[in-house]
């Protein structure tokens, strides 16, 4: 006697359990799960992000600050915003474009200020100058920057270092203070006469 021959519905229907199968031991591999969460002095988070592009705009409704970071956290106990390598792009009032980067930053209670620190980097493409400082506060609401760190602010091939660095980006203005000191190298002539 010979058992029948199973049918097309049968080895499709085995066909859909295996792969069931397989795809829930692959799911259970990998449950989609976060990173560990962050713990720091200030206590645990109330939440935390990850690869964040955040924008906030001005009471116009122009994108005045964009942040980009790996790790975002918040804490509910001191309402504070701890930031992992963030890299900032700011727009002044003027329309000219920023950029900021640096190890860590925090943005405090309700947002503003800003600080970075850590091998911290303020650059105004335009213009063609950087700072450079350990650490560096912006208020966005009046757009100033400031670091009481010594700064090095350079526009190559000249440099300036000082113990205090303030920069109003909307009026274009920034100031060294308290122990200025400059590298200024003569101009030379691109064409020496023969």
């Amino acid at each position: 006697m010979q058992l029948p021959r199973p049918g097309f519905r049968t080895w499709l229907f085995l066909l859909l359990l295996v792969l069931g199968g397989g795809l829930a031991l692959l799911d259970s591999r990998n449950d989609g799960t976060p990173g560990p969460v962050p713990q720091d002095a200030a206590g645990e988070p109330d939440y935390y992000l990850e690869d964040v592009e955040a924008t906030r705009f001005d009471a116009e409704g122009y994108p005045h600050q964009r942040l980009i970071t790996p790790r975002l956290v918040h804490t509910p106990i001191d309402d504070v915003t701890r930031l992992e390598s963030p890299n900032v792009k700011l727009r002044d009032d003027g329309g000219r474009h920023w950029t900021a980067r640096a190890e860590r930053g925090r943005l405090e209670t309700g947002g503003n200020p800003l600080i970075l620190s850590g091998d911290v980097r303020l650059e105004a493409p335009e213009e063609h100058w950087q700072l450079t400082t350990q650490e560096l506060h912006y208020d966005a609401d009046t757009g100033h920057a400031w670091s009481e760190t010594p700064a090095t602010l350079s526009q190559p091939p000249q440099s300036m270092q000082g113990e205090r660095f303030d920069a109003w980006l909307h009026d274009n203005r920034a100031r060294l203070t308290d122990n200025v000191r400059g590298h200024h190298p003569p101009a030379t002539d691109e064409d020496p006469e023969p």
